[in-house]
């Protein structure tokens, strides 16, 4: 199965399900249509999580979808609609292994200590993006330096002077 084959054979829905399944990737040679075909896509991300980015922006909207693919390639939040990036559930899924993904999560989020916690325990240094209030507080600080020293520069004025954290720098 060459990428000649599966171009001329985009629209055949059989055809690309058995592409997908031997690589997630062929989902980008797939007509428009296939790609919205939430079937197709969930296949390829079966294969391969990373195809989310061939995926319409209609099924980047589809909640199962992206948790389909952050399960796989936590990273692959970047895809996801604005509407998701606002959903929690699906914040935490990706944060759990991959602290960057509080970059793509709604100001709401960024303000939520749950979520914030999960994504500097995986990278300290992700706490840049934390609403202000949280770069204040004195828990998400220690786990973010205990992580990388360097998260340090990102935690409010404040906690700089404090003795405890820095402590945690010697």
């Amino acid at each position: 199965m060459d990428e000649k084959e599966i171009v001329k054979n985009k629209d055949n829905k059989e055809f690309i399900l058995k592409a997908v399944n031997k690589n997630g990737k062929f989902l980008d040679l797939a007509s428009d249509e296939l790609k919205n075909d939430k079937e197709v896509v969930m296949q390829a991300l079966e294969q391969d999580p990373e195809s989310l980015e061939f995926a319409s922006n209609k099924l980047k909207d589809d909640k199962d979808v992206i948790l389909k693919g952050i399960k796989g390639a936590p990273w692959t939040i970047c895809y996801a609609s604005e509407r998701l990036r606002e959903n929690k559930e699906i914040i935490i899924e990706a944060c759990k292994n991959y602290g960057q993904a509080l970059y793509y999560a709604s100001e709401n989020l960024r303000a939520d200590k749950e979520v914030v916690k999960l994504a500097v325990t995986n990278k300290g240094i992700i706490i840049k993006y934390a609403s202000d209030e949280l770069k204040n507080d004195k828990e998400l600080a220690t786990i973010a330096i205990k992580q990388n020293k360097q998260s340090y520069l990102f935690i409010s004025e404040n906690l700089k002077q404090d003795e405890d954290i820095k402590e945690l720098l010697k």
